[in-house]
């Protein structure tokens, strides 16, 4: 496994694991962007990486999977939340909020997988362990 401290590695330097690992992280957050505007592809996306993630396991793409299921869990347990509560006004806010961050953790790793680097970085207490 590749050390989370890794410089840019250009697509040259990848190997066809890592190389499908990247393409099929790049599929699960296609679908999750065009998700957040339809729902649907939303489920599919988080699908796709929830399946693929064993097959991606070792590789330096490995956390994108990790962040795409994440941002799914959290942003449908949140959204339940939210819907409930807009009922009483406070359910809007939360569900602009977790629009906001919901969109900001995917823009952040699809950036992070198209220069080939994980989605954690070298400040997060997940690179040293």
């Amino acid at each position: 496994m590749r050390s989370y401290h890794s410089s840019f590695t250009s697509p040259e330097e990848l190997s066809e694991f890592e190389l499908d690992a990247k393409n099929h992280a790049l599929i699960a957050y296609i679908l999750m962007i065009l998700g957040c505007f339809t729902g649907v592809l939303w489920f599919i996306g988080a699908i796709w990486a929830m399946v693929k993630i064993n097959d991606a396991r070792g590789s330096l793409f490995e956390d994108h999977y990790e962040n795409i299921i994440t941002v799914f869990w959290w942003g449908l347990g949140w959204s339940i939340i939210g819907f409930a509560l807009s009922i009483i006004l406070i359910g809007y806010f939360i569900l602009a909020l977790l629009w906001l961050w919901a969109a900001w953790r995917i823009f952040r790793g699809l950036m992070r997988l198209t220069v080939n680097r994980p989605y954690y970085g070298l400040f997060d207490p997940r690179a040293f362990g």
